[in-house]
């Protein structure tokens, strides 16, 4: 069905540009040029949203391999922290709503108090935020689950989606790699947006209850970082206010979520 669609745009595209060219003639340089990159730009979107889920994981490998050849990531190597955060991850991956893609947890040694997700399955947990837990297994599968939920709702590749447009980023016929996962790297650590955020709450509650996990994990971790005053970045990438824990335990109760698992 996604090829289908995608041959019907790109049949679109041609003969609207084909419509274009045989008028190129009467208008400005400026304007055939500023016309092309809007038809380069709109297809390079629609080309993002209609990634398979094979191209998806590749384009997430490509990002995260960038990631930490420019040092934006260092990777922990201590042993036991990345057994834990893959152990849980793995299980919260498995009963996800997309379990049939491979999943990569990594451990960004970084004091800084925060977590992120990538396309393709890439989830990392800082050091900061591990100790931040204090060893508390549901606590940081809260936010793992969280991380997950954004990979559900394909969150990465709707914000790059939504940036080519605005940022008029343009390429050949098609996704180009290169400026794709510059894309990616760039647009990593910054918020998503705040229905993105709260889906990624709903998905990882559900979430965390199928992988037998409390679903108060989260909402009690967001409670000690705001208690623990200053502003972690958890907190300023990731929308957090009293609002949101009401919201998220309005959910847990409306869903029945503290009595499932």
């Amino acid at each position: 069905m996604r090829k289908a669609v995608k041959k019907v745009f790109t049949a679109l595209i041609v003969a609207t540009a084909v419509t274009v060219t045989a008028t190129l003639d009467t208008i400005s340089p400026v304007a055939a040029q500023g016309f092309e990159r809007l038809l380069q730009g709109a297809y390079q979107s629609f080309a993002i949203s209609n990634l398979s889920d094979e191209q998806e994981v590749a384009l997430g490998k490509q990002i995260n391999q960038q990631l930490i050849a420019r040092g934006q990531i260092r990777l922990s190597g201590n042993r036991r922290i990345n057994t834990l955060v893959n152990r849980i991850g793995q299980r919260i991956a498995r009963t996800s709503d997309r379990p049939d893609i491979p999943y990569t947890f990594q451990v960004a040694n970084d004091k800084a108090i925060n977590a992120f997700a990538t396309a393709g399955g890439y989830v990392y947990v800082t050091t900061g935020l591990l100790q931040a837990t204090n060893g508390s297994d549901a606590q940081l599968a809260g936010v793992i689950a969280h991380e997950v939920g954004h990979i559900v709702g394909r969150h990465a590749l709707d914000q790059m989606r939504k940036a080519t447009l605005a940022q008029g980023i343009t390429g050949a016929l098609g996704v180009d790699n290169r400026l794709v996962v510059n894309l990616g790297v760039n647009l990593l650590q910054r918020s998503y947006s705040r229905e993105a955020e709260y889906e990624a709450d709903k998905l990882g509650l559900e979430n965390l209850v199928r992988a037998g996990y409390p679903a108060s994990g989260l909402p009690d971790f967001l409670r000690k970082l705001e208690r623990g005053g200053g502003t972690p970045e958890f907190l300023s990438t990731h929308p957090s206010s009293p609002s949101r824990v009401e919201r998220l335990e309005q959910i847990i109760r409306e869903e029945n979520l503290d009595r499932r698992g």
